[in-house]
């Protein structure tokens, strides 16, 4: 049943958690449309795509936002419940501070499964919509928009540049058009003015060109006997497919099979099949290499028993007759070649399978690490802000901004150490929760005794006492 109390912290938790968890996603989405800017202006997006866009982008975010909404408004909430000292009230009435974070602990543990859930569920769909979506971007031409003096390259094989445009935005002066060949050159249009409209299906682009040349080169690249023709016209019409300018789409199933786009079950099913195909690694570098080494196939028979001091020879060369000797030692190299190539190819096979190894435990750990994280970070914000005392959107800030730049840091580090094969997957998808937590059991215990960690006034006592014994040990030295 759900005291008082409880409904209290609750009541004075959620608030400041919604309104930081959209804050922070926020934050992190422009962090996102500032990173790929330069990809979205001037490509003549739709709303529906731009739409698209953020809300995959932002569900990507959301495991991330998570513990760091849950640190800023538990900081908040313990430190404007500090401020107006209703902690200093709960406390003097028996009640510990563990128990007051009862309640928050419940919720956050909740927030962790839905953290799990989310990064399980929902996140391989929204990278994989992501990555589609983007590629669609990336690969679309920009809007058309011929602008005076710059060249526009929208148009597969074309660049048109004109000099002068007139306010109507139809008419053109001083027209180049520069047209891709198989020829030594490109060919040329040169027009001393023209128009462009629409095709009445608005499929097409029309210029109609007037007063100009067309220049063309015919023969090979590296030839010397080339022809060069030069057509002069009074009007020219040239029609530029718009259907260029469209997005094209690009099938899920094209990223289906990256790890980031996989559930926890389709992780280890993977995993399975790698780890198996790792073992048999062993049994095929020995099946590769037997054809190499035809010496194998006797060594169980007489010739074993040879020994080179009953023919009366030093080395192996007497052995072999001159006139094979070249034979041999050719086909010796060619084995030895052959053995190397075998085993240059199976040892990249080999890293690349424990790379994906590294690569799918750095997800399947990453669904649970991140999740966890809420829980540790709560521990750290609740501590703190009942030590600081300080409500609003000023220190509490200031404080969270700290913890998460190291939170960011452990969790951007440890990825690459990962990367780099210095941290197991396990040490370094988990590092942000190895360092925080052993933080949170020391502040949560500084909270329960009421400690002065961030009083001023405890450090200058502290300073004045330790000052105060260093000049007593000089005066009896000096003595």
């Amino acid at each position: 049943m759900i005291k008082k109390l409880d409904k209290l912290i609750l009541k004075a938790f959620i608030g400041p958690f919604i309104v930081t968890f959209f804050i922070t996603l926020f934050v992190f989405v422009m962090q996102i449309l500032w990173k790929y800017i330069d990809d979205l202006v001037g490509k003549g997006l739709d709303v529906i795509t731009l739409t698209k866009f953020i809300i995959y982008a932002s569900a990507t975010l959301v495991t991330l936002a998570l513990p760091i909404a849950i640190l800023l408004s538990s900081i908040m909430t313990f430190g404007k419940l500090g401020e107006n000292f209703e902690l200093v009230a709960i406390k003097s009435s028996g009640i510990s501070l563990l128990r007051f974070m009862r309640p928050l602990f419940f919720v956050a543990l909740i927030l962790c499964f839905i953290a799990f859930l989310f990064a399980n569920y929902v996140i391989p769909v929204a990278n994989l919509k992501f990555a589609v979506i983007y590629n669609d971007i990336y690969r679309k031409s920009p809007a058309f928009d011929l602008k005076e003096g710059v060249f526009y390259n929208g148009f597969k094989g074309y660049s048109i540049k004109v000099a002068k445009k007139e306010k109507d935005k139809t008419t053109l002066g001083g027209i180049l058009i520069y047209e891709q060949s198989n020829g030594p050159q490109d060919n040329t249009v040169i027009s001393e003015k023209g128009a462009m409209k629409m095709s009445p299906d608005k499929k097409f682009l029309e210029f109609k060109l007037q007063n100009g040349y067309r220049y063309e080169e015919k023969g090979d690249i590296n030839g010397v006997n080339n022809e060069f023709v030069r057509l002069s016209f009074k009007e020219y019409n040239k029609l530029f497919d718009l259907s260029q300018l469209d997005m094209q789409f690009t099938p899920d199933s094209l990223y289906k099979n990256n790890f980031q786009m996989q559930t926890l079950r389709q992780l280890d099913k993977i995993l399975d099949s790698v780890n198996r195909y790792k073992d048999s690694f062993s049994r095929r570098t020995q099946s590769e290499l037997a054809v190499y080494i035809n010496y194998n196939k006797f060594k169980n028979s007489s010739q074993q028993n040879v020994k080179t001091e009953q023919l009366n020879v030093k080395t192996f060369d007497e052995l072999i007759p001159d006139s094979l000797k070249a034979i041999v030692n050719q086909t010796a190299l060619n084995a030895v070649s052959s053995s190397r190539n075998v085993m240059q190819i199976t040892s990249a096979d080999f890293d690349n399978s424990t790379g994906n190894i590294r690569s799918i435990l750095t997800e399947w750990h990453r669904k649970f690490s991140l999740s966890v994280a809420c829980l540790v970070l709560l521990f750290i914000g609740a501590p703190l802000g009942s030590i600081i005392r300080r409500g609003g959107l000023g220190l509490p800030i200031l404080v969270a901004l700290i913890f998460f730049t190291i939170f960011h840091l452990l969790s951007t580090f440890g990825e690459k150490l990962v990367r780099q094969q210095t941290l197991t997957p396990m040490t370094g998808m988990w590092l942000p929760v190895i360092v925080l937590f052993p933080i949170g059991v020391f502040l949560t215990y500084k909270a329960t005794q009421d400690s002065q960690l961030f009083n001023k006034e405890s450090y200058y006592i502290f300073l004045k006492r330790a000052s105060g014994i260093f000049k007593k040990e000089k005066q009896l030295s000096s003595n």
